[in-house]
């Protein structure tokens, strides 16, 4: 197999989602190994890893949605995109039990558009990302990639779904498209502040006490997003020479059980603020209880492992939030600098 960097160098390569957080450290991999990268752009996201880091200056950029599929068919064929990761999606529960069939369409609709564009144009390799909410509830856990996709709520249900027209691609197309469901993911970037690492941080940063919705005894397991990174990547080139894994599944995971008050507590531990204990609301609903993962699969077909523990990739992500919201006071107090008179009188122009 060729290394990463000859299989990635000038490789035309096309990236749904690329403003979220796994979208703009897998586009930040891709252009440091030399690939052609195009990105489909919903919406400009100044604060996304894309932006701040100048990617936008570094790949091609199409603006529009999932949803307009002679967009997406056309960004394929105009630039010959051989390889595809498709991440977009509407990616919040919240979200999706309030909005299902904005989430519906974006999630499946979104999915079978790319696809069907991809299948049309040729694509060579196609990754999609899923997530463990796939599989739904189970009481035989972790979950492998032999379990049925059961998902009953809102989002849960969107991402069985393209994940069952994942596998129709590649049985009845033979579209070489395979699956990426990920444990939740974790990692600076991570703008979406209703999420729990990101606000957790956010919150301890400020001095505040931290809300569990829940009554803290959901279980979860997690993935730093360097890690996801290297699987999706891995999965890409393990396709392109063995197209046999098209329709395929691979679940990629930390497999450790934890608590979400043990990981409040252990996030609390690394900032040194145990005195900010949680305060625990028992309000979340329409959430399963226990989700967790067998990564087998991966390390075994693709030799993929996680080169982050859960310790190691949350010190990396604390200090990650801690530079940007030191940059983020700055710039507010350089702001309000400029704005104010030596007597306190604001300018003006």
């Amino acid at each position: 197999m060729q290394t990463p960097q000859v299989f990635w160098k000038d490789r035309p390569v096309f990236v749904t989602g690329a403003t979220g957080l796994l979208g703009g450290w897998l586009v930040q991999a891709l252009v440091d190994l030399g690939a052609e990268v195009t990105a489909l752009v919903r919406d400009g996201s100044p604060r996304s890893m894309i932006a701040r880091n100048g990617l936008l200056d570094r790949i091609t950029v199409v603006r529009g949605s999932l949803e307009d599929f002679p967009l997406i068919r056309r960004a394929l064929c105009e630039y010959s995109a051989d390889s595809v990761f498709h991440l977009a999606a509407q990616p919040l529960v919240g979200v999706a039990k309030l909005n299902p069939m904005g989430t519906l369409e974006a999630n499946i609709g979104g999915t079978w558009n790319v696809l069907e564009a991809a299948r049309q144009v040729g694509t060579r390799q196609i990754v999609v990302a899923s997530s463990d909410k796939a599989y739904g509830p189970s009481e035989h856990l972790p979950y492998r990639e032999t379990d049925a996709l059961r998902g009953r709520f809102p989002y849960d249900v969107s991402k069985s779904c393209a994940d069952l027209i994942c596998g129709m691609y590649a049985t009845t197309y033979h579209l070489p498209v395979s699956v990426v469901r990920c444990a939740n993911l974790f990692g600076g970037g991570d703008m979406n502040f209703s999420r729990l690492v990101p606000d957790l941080i956010r919150a301890t940063l400020r001095g505040d006490s931290f809300v569990i919705r829940s009554d803290g005894k959901f279980v979860r397991d997690f993935l730093y997003v360097k890690d996801a990174v290297s699987g999706y990547l891995r999965l890409a080139e393990t396709l392109a020479q063995n197209p046999s894994l098209a329709g395929e599944a691979f679940n990629l995971s930390l497999e450790v059980r934890v608590t979400v008050l043990e990981l409040v507590q252990k996030v609390l531990s690394l900032m040194n603020r145990q005195d900010l204990q949680p305060v625990v609301q028992n309000a979340a609903s329409s959430e399963i209880r226990e989700q967790y993962m067998d990564s087998q699969k991966a390390r075994k077909l693709l030799g993929w492992s996680p080169r982050y523990n859960l310790e190691e990739g949350m010190q990396e992500t604390i200090s990650w939030y801690a530079a940007f919201w030191e940059s983020e006071t700055a710039g507010n107090i350089a702001q309000s600098v400029d704005g104010i008179s030596m007597t306190g009188a604001r300018v003006r122009n």
